[in-house]
């Protein structure tokens, strides 16, 4: 709701050629809002969330003017949009200023809310500064906590690698392992299909509907939970085992426009990359991205002729330079680390322009009385 008359009011400013309303301006909104019969009920919630509803709106619209001015680089973002209340996702944040507490029996103590039992995954390594309660679309509840965590950098290995990211091979390393695809989406399509069809049948507003719904958003919210994990498994071992790890930068947004956008958005390769990219980051480790525009599987991973370029059917081939016979996935996870090798000997952090200095007395400089 303050999300909501806040984005309104600017709206209504913008149509009507005043000025942009700012921050300060929206909160003192909000204050005589609260003293109105309409809007009396937000007293009811904590301060700390209201000004945090006016935050979000306040960083969409940094958001969008940084996507319209170039300055935010990537896909373009869109202006602010209205929030519903019956949107998927559903959250409120906490800061430090609201007092909530994590409490020594494990529970969670909201302000204007109580004390709330919490299952951990994992203990806090510090003590947080925010907490994030999120409702998702199975209508299960997380709390997510803003904590300082430092790296922690494992033993220094001589080992690295080359990955080839795939559909029936989730990944193929430089080394020839293969790791299959474990198609979680594919698997648990009866399920889906007979909970999608189900929900079809129902009557629209009613009841059942409503749980059928639910019931709709907890496969796909176990699909999607069983992914997760298998990725962080994988990940954190690719880490563990190698000193640098190397991946191709592939178009994931152009591939889930084709045939196999199913398979491509089941594989889930963006968000595996992204897990190797911040783990290697926490745990001393050497990450990068191969550009997408190598030709990874045309050249010869053993002489390094370019062959040309060959249909997805085609699993194996023979260079014709120096006869090697590879696997097409292998040979381009090893191109891919080769890339990787020469990139980060390329990437010597310093400047490639040498520092200004006076000139020499030799060298050419203006005449004296020249013009």
């Amino acid at each position: 709701m303050v999300f909501n008359d806040a984005l309104a009011a600017r709206r209504e400013a913008h149509e009507t050629g005043l000025a942009y309303l700012t921050d300060a301006e929206l909160s003192a909104r909000l204050t005589l809002a609260k003293a109105t019969p309409e809007r009396a009920w937000l007293g009811e919630v904590s301060a700390v969330v209201l000004q945090q509803a006016l935050a979000d709106l306040n960083s969409a619209y940094r958001n969008f003017f940084a996507s319209v001015t170039g300055k935010r680089k990537g896909r373009k973002v869109a202006p602010p949009r209205f929030r519903s209340r019956k949107d998927r996702r559903q959250a409120i944040r906490f800061t430090a200023n609201s007092r909530f507490r994590v409490l020594d029996n494990g529970w969670l103590r909201l302000p204007k809310i109580g004390d709330v039992e919490v299952r951990w995954s994992r203990d806090l390594p510090s003590d947080p500064s925010s907490v994030t309660v999120i409702m998702d679309a199975a209508g299960r509840y997380f709390a997510s906590f803003v904590v300082e965590a430092g790296e922690d950098p494992l033993p220094v290995l001589a080992a690295d690698t080359g990955i080839d990211l795939g559909l029936n091979h989730f990944a193929v390393m430089s080394d020839g392992r293969k790791v299959v695809s474990p198609k979680f989406l594919r698997r648990a399509e009866r399920k889906l299909r007979k909970a999608q069809q189900s929900l079809n049948r129902k009557v629209k507003g009613s009841s059942n509907r409503t749980k059928a719904r639910v019931e709709v958003a907890r496969q796909h919210a176990k699909v999607a939970d069983s992914r997760r994990d298998w990725q962080h498994k994988l990940s954190t071992e690719i880490i563990r085992d190698n000193q640098a790890v190397y991946v191709e930068d592939l178009c994931v947004s152009g591939l889930g426009r084709t045939r196999l956008a199913k398979s491509v958005h089941d594989a889930g390769w963006s968000a595996f990359t992204a897990m190797l990219e911040y783990k290697a980051k926490l745990y001393g480790r050497e990450f990068r991205k191969i550009g997408r525009w190598e030709p990874t599987s045309q050249v010869c991973s053993a002489c390094g002729v370019k062959d040309g370029p060959k249909p997805l059917s085609v699993r194996e081939w023979t260079c014709k330079a120096c006869g090697t016979v590879h696997d097409r996935d292998v040979n381009a996870a090893k191109n891919i680390l080769a890339l990787g090798r020469r990139e980060s000997l390329n990437a010597c952090g310093g400047d490639v322009r040498p520092a200004s200095m006076a000139a020499g007395p030799g060298e050419a400089g203006s005449l004296r009385g020249a013009a």
